[in-house]
C-alpha cells in the first residue's frame, strides 16, 4: 500500500513536472525553427532544421544587445544600491531603540497592502517635477528601497545576538563599522535572497520602464519585446527567441544562487 502511495506520488510529480516546464522546452525549440515552422499542424516539438537566423535577427538588424544591457545596468545598479538601503534600515530597525520605532514599522508594513498601480500616478509626478523622467533615474529611484526588503533584513538580524553588537560598541566600533564588519556579514544569506528577488524584480518589470522611459534607446528588454511583438507578430520564432533572451539571464542567476535563496528565505521565516 505505501509502495502505490509513493509510486502515485512519484507519478503525479513526474507528470505536474512535465506540464510546468514543456511550455519552455517548446519555447527555446520554436526559436531555433526555420520561419513558418512553429505554426504548422501537428506542432512540431523539435526542429527538423536547427537555425540562428532568430537570434541573428535580434542580435544584428533589430538591436536586441542595447536592450539587454540596458536591463542588465538597471538590473544590477538598482540591486546593488537597494541591498545597501534595506539592509541598513533593517539594521536600524532591528537593533536601534527610538522613539515609536515599532509603530513606525508597523505603519510601513501596513503600506504594503496598497497596490502598485495606485501609487504609479503620484510617482511618475513626483518624477516629472524631479526633471528625471527619460532617464534611467525614473526607473532606478523608486526601486532604491522597499517595505519587503526592510523587513526581510530586519527578521534575519533580529536574530543576530545583541551581545556582538554591544561589545563592538564597547570596543570603540562605530555604528558604520558594525554594520559592515558584524551586520553584512553575518546577514549573507538573506542579502542574496532578496539580491535575488530584487534582480528577477527589476529584470522582469514591465510596466513602470514603459512608463517612466519614452526614448527606444533607454527601453528594457521587456519592453522591447512587446514592441517587437508589435511589429512581427506573425513571426512566432522570432518571438520564442526574444523570449528565451529575456528568461534566460534569470534563470541562470537563480539556479546559481538557488542554496543561498532557500538559506535566506528559511532563517529569515524562523528566526527573529
Amino acid at each position: 500500500m505505501k509502495t502505490a502511495k509513493k509510486t502515485a506520488l512519484y507519478l503525479f510529480l513526474v507528470v505536474t513536472s512535465l506540464i510546468t516546464v514543456m511550455p519552455f522546452v517548446w519555447m527555446l525549440s520554436a526559436s531555433f525553427m526555420p520561419t513558418g515552422d512553429s505554426s504548422v499542424f501537428p506542432p512540431r516539438l523539435f526542429p527538423d532544421t536547427v537555425t540562428f537566423a532568430q537570434y541573428k535577427a535580434l542580435f544584428f538588424r533589430l538591436d536586441m544587445v542595447t536592450y539587454f544591457f540596458n536591463s542588465l545596468f538597471l538590473s544590477v545598479t538598482i540591486t546593488l544600491v537597494s541591498l545597501f538601503l534595506n539592509s541598513m534600515a533593517g539594521y536600524a530597525f532591528a537593533k536601534f531603540r527610538f522613539h515609536r520605532r515599532d509603530k513606525l514599522f508597523t505603519f510601513l508594513l501596513a503600506s504594503m497592502i496598497i497596490p502598485a498601480q495606485v501609487t504609479m500616478l503620484p510617482l511618475f509626478l513626483m518624477l516629472k517635477y524631479m526633471g528625471v523622467l527619460n532617464t534611467y533615474l525614473a526607473v532606478i529611484i523608486p526601486g532604491l528601497a522597499n517595505i519587503f526588503g526592510i523587513f526581510l533584513i530586519r527578521q534575519y538580524v533580529q536574530s543576530i545576538p545583541d551581545s556582538l553588537v554591544e561589545a563592538a560598541r564597547i570596543d570603540g566600533a562605530g555604528e558604520f563599522r558594525i554594520y559592515l564588519t558584524i551586520i553584512l556579514p553575518l546577514a549573507k544569506p538573506v542579502l542574496i535572497t532578496l539580491a535575488i528577488f530584487t534582480f528577477l524584480g527589476t529584470w522582469n518589470d514591465f510596466l513602470w520602464p514603459l512608463i517612466a522611459l519614452t526614448d527606444n534607446t533607454l527601453y528594457t528588454l521587456p519592453v522591447a519585446l512587446a514592441n517587437l511583438m508589435g511589429e512581427h507578430s506573425k513571426d512566432p520564432e522570432l518571438m520564442m527567441a526574444g523570449s528565451v533572451l529575456t528568461v534566460l539571464p534569470v534563470i541562470v542567476v537563480f539556479l546559481a544562487l538557488q542554496k543561498y535563496y532557500i538559506r535566506g528565505i528559511m532563517s529569515g521565516g524562523i528566526k527573529g
